[in-house]
């Protein structure tokens, strides 16, 4: 589904990101871990078009996205939750959904909101309430939710579980597998490199901007050199 080659992304001079590749495939749950500033968000914002690449390819299917737009990049089937979630905090749930929904007629977006408060049932009895209200669980199911307005075959998830409390960030490992069960393919950038590596299908390693090992999920979780040597003591635990 998603096919990342030889990727560099630059801010300036520097290089954020290092002939960076990749590859998910549909159905699957890929994550991205790494110490902080390994480049892993701008990895993601890269592949959603929020970032111009310098050098290298991204393939969505069939299609060389490398150049395109993000609006193009979304209504194309690929969504990303940032980092910090990013909610409307002035809006209500209902219209943080609906703007996830822009790219929809309105009957397609009654169709998708019917979707998401399905999946998210906390979502549904807070419609009217102002997003800015929510507690940090329920405001990563709105981002979630938000995204899965646009009605995307791949997501990117960048930091679920970013200032959870450990029950929270549970209900966010949770969310990924029922997300998996509704058929999403997911690219997850995840702290918690021991969490996602035992949802996940397959990771990548990153460092100073590049891919430094990558491999079946069950296979990395069991290597504690690779926690010692890349990921440190915050990614060894829950």
């Amino acid at each position: 589904m998603l096919e990342v080659e030889s990727l560099t992304t630059r801010y300036g001079a520097i290089a954020a990101i290092r002939e960076v590749g990749l590859t998910v495939r549909a159905g699957e749950v890929v994550c991205l871990i790494g110490p902080n500033g390994a480049g892993k968000t701008t990895l993601l914002s890269t592949i959603a078009g929020l970032l111009k690449p310098s050098s290298g390819q991204i393939s969505l299917g069939s299609d060389d996205i490398t150049d395109w737009a993000p609006d193009r990049i979304l209504r194309s089937g690929l969504a990303l939750v940032p980092e910090h979630r990013r909610i409307f905090a002035d809006l209500t749930v209902n219209e943080n959904l609906m703007v996830g929904g822009v790219t929809k007629t309105a009957t397609k977006r009654a169709e998708l909101l019917n979707q998401v408060v399905e999946l998210f049932p906390v979502l549904g009895s807070k419609l009217g309430t102002s997003a800015g209200y929510l507690s940090g669980g329920e405001a990563q199911q709105l981002a979630i939710g938000r995204a899965m307005m646009a009605e995307p075959q791949l997501l990117l998830l960048d930091e679920p579980t970013l200032g959870l409390a450990p029950l929270l960030a549970d209900v966010v490992f949770d969310l990924i597998g029922t997300l998996r069960t509704a058929g999403l393919t997911l690219l997850v950038v995840e702290q918690s490199a021991r969490r996602i590596l035992e949802v996940a299908d397959r990771g990548y390693v990153m460092r100073s901007g590049e891919v430094v090992v990558s491999g079946l999920a069950g296979d990395l979780l069991a290597r504690q050199d690779l926690f010692d040597t890349y990921l440190g003591r915050n990614a060894d635990s829950a």
